[in-house]
């Protein structure tokens, strides 16, 4: 088979990003009979999309890239709107198509997507428009044309079927870590914490926004943190809109070496967003020893598998206690994470995700 897959994704740092490189890297670690093309589109970020296709591609002689600079706006437009123009006059003839969480090109082949979480259909109101939009849009093309779709929890599987998609297209495939979220020696924690001028011990919190719940962290770190010499440090960039007080800490995007190593340092892992339709860091911060404080909606309790304390993300007192908690008892939830981690690999994955196109021989 000849198999084509959208990672235009892949750039921009998020869950998804994640879900792409370490996927694919792995799918191609176990495939060597069918042939893969690696393709995408950016304007400002094409050389990004280089970079990491090499690097999914690795020494692997049945994979093969291409690259267009066409921007999110312009491939909306292009596949989701106008949906007149075949992938194939693009990338060539392919038995079976993976689209990107963005864009769902009309194509004669066998048609397989991805569907991450469904937050703008569901939470419009803490989502930019724009995404809403788009995400509408693809939808309907999915509904319609798609074979067969891939998501990453129970949860979100459900959702779907809410939205009237049938259950026989529906497969439920786990995400996992990555093979670089592993403990890390006292020595880097030490160097990375000097890195980034971090004093003393912390809690870590990863991504920022109204869906990550960033405002009700902030509260919650606050009512916890009373007479304690404890730290939030904020993986991603401020927005204009938060009011940054004493002992937080935004660091901007990270690499995964320097994530693993903030996990590692981490008195635990702040987490509980308002919609999550897999969550992975709760998954990565399990598995460098990081307790995790989670939230009790969408898909968090599902992927923490009783392994987190689960909290009310509406309610900053409850964050505050889960905070507590994990400080209070962080052996027996650094022993519930990595007896929990153990249920998920990109192995796994690969192997289902492959599965998934050989269906389309059938």
């Amino acid at each position: 088979m000849k198999i084509a897959i959208d990672i235009t994704q892949s750039v921009y740092g998020t869950g998804v990003s994640i879900y792409t490189r370490f996927l694919f890297q792995k799918l191609l670690e176990i495939d060597k009979k069918n042939q893969y093309l690696l393709f995408g589109g950016s304007l400002r970020k094409l050389s990004t999309l280089k970079e990491i296709s090499k690097e999914i591609c690795g020494s692997s002689s049945n994979c093969k890239s291409k690259y267009f600079p066409i921007s999110p706006t312009i491939a909306n437009v292009l596949f989701n709107k106008i949906h007149y123009l075949p992938i194939e006059s693009m990338i060539g003839r392919v038995d079976v198509f993976h689209s990107s969480d963005w864009t769902q090109p009309k194509t004669r082949a066998y048609k397989v997507t991805t569907i991450h979480d469904l937050a703008p259909i569901f939470m419009p109101q803490i989502t930019p428009r724009n995404i809403v939009d788009v995400h509408k849009l693809r939808l309907k093309r999915v509904f319609k044309e798609v074979d067969m779709i891939i998501v990453p929890s129970i949860f979100t599987k459900n959702e779907l079927l809410r939205l009237g998609f049938p259950d026989q297209k529906i497969k439920v495939i786990y995400e996992a870590p990555g093979e670089i979220f592993k403990p890390k020696h006292a020595d880097e924690v030490r160097k990375i914490k000097k890195r980034y001028r971090i004093n003393g011990n912390y809690v870590l919190s990863v991504g920022v926004g109204k869906r990550k719940n960033t405002q009700g962290i902030m509260k919650g770190y606050e009512l916890a943190k009373a007479g304690k010499d404890l730290s939030l440090i904020i993986v991603g960039d401020p927005e204009n809109n938060l009011e940054i007080k004493r002992g937080i800490r935004f660091v901007g995007m990270l690499k995964d070496e320097e994530l693993a190593v903030l996990y590692s340092g981490a008195e635990a892992l702040v987490y509980p967003s308002f919609y999550e339709g897999f969550g992975i860091p709760i998954l990565q911060a399990f598995s460098c020893n990081c307790p995790v404080v989670t939230s009790n909606l969408s898909s968090m309790p599902e992927v923490s598998g009783g392994a987190a304390i689960l909290v009310d993300p509406n309610d900053a007192s409850s964050i505050a206690e889960g905070i507590k908690k994990a400080l209070s008892a962080p052996k027996t939830y650094i022993s519930k994470g990595q007896n929990r981690v153990k249920d998920f690999s990109w192995d796994k994955a690969a192997e289902e995700t492959l599965n998934v196109y050989k269906a389309s021989q059938i």
